[in-house]
């Protein structure tokens, strides 16, 4: 008998990449405020905007977007035009609808680990934007359940779990971020995987402290772990 009753996934740069979207991003926000000031500066006050602006609009590029607008407004003393504000949301509309890059052998693993378990996805962010990204992954049938969280805190996990009929022993969660995908859970009373993904955003940053988790080199041995 599976030691687990739910295996759920977390979708940004578990599934499919998603964070080198807004690196490029970044780095063109860069470029377009280079006669104002330095990259460092540039960084830290859009980094700053971003986190001042979660409780508002939450996660994801919409924010992004808007915490860049507001930034190279405060960067540039209101000097920022009409078209470079245009550019900025041009940018984001291209964020949202670029293609979906699954990561290596994401379809295979989720597919091997379903023959045995129920799986979920278990994400943060926009509705929309989320929902519009499974669809274009292709991966949707392989999934009993869908959930889209504004906050993944340990509250928010128990609510999931209660949702989906699932005791928090049961429940495992795979991710790359400690903070979202690990801590919270191994709180909640569930477990944990971890995939460290090659690039991690600053606000997700955290010491993981005397949590015991596993971690996988990649998603591709997440069947045989499940099996062990």
């Amino acid at each position: 008998m599976p030691r687990f009753d739910l295996v759920a996934f977390d979708a940004d740069d578990t599934l499919w990449h998603h964070e080198t979207l807004y690196h490029g991003t970044q780095q063109r926000f860069r470029e377009l405020l280079a006669d104002y000031h330095p990259p460092e500066w540039i960084d830290a006050r859009l980094d700053a905007a971003e986190r001042r602006n979660l409780a508002h609009f939450g996660y994801g590029v919409k924010g992004f977007v808007l915490s860049m607008i507001e930034t190279a407004v405060e960067l540039t003393e209101g000097r920022v035009s009409g078209p470079q504000v245009q550019q900025i949301i041009d940018w984001g509309r291209d964020m949202l609808s670029t293609p979906i890059e699954l990561l290596p052998g994401v379809r295979e693993a989720v597919a091997a680990v379903a023959e045995l378990h129920r799986v979920a996805v278990v994400t943060k962010g926009d509705l929309f934007d989320q929902e519009a990204k499974l669809a274009r992954s292709g991966l949707g049938d392989l999934f009993a359940a869908f959930e889209v969280v504004s906050e993944k805190d340990a509250k928010a996990y128990a609510a999931v779990m209660r949702r989906l009929g699932v005791e928090p022993g049961r429940f495992v969660m795979v991710g790359n971020s400690v903070k979202s995908d690990v801590l919270p859970v191994l709180a909640a009373g569930g477990a944990a995987v971890h995939i460290p993904y090659e690039l991690t955003w600053a606000h997700e940053v955290v010491p993981a402290g005397g949590a015991e988790f596993a971690t996988l080199g990649s998603i591709a041995e997440l069947p045989g772990w499940l099996e062990r």
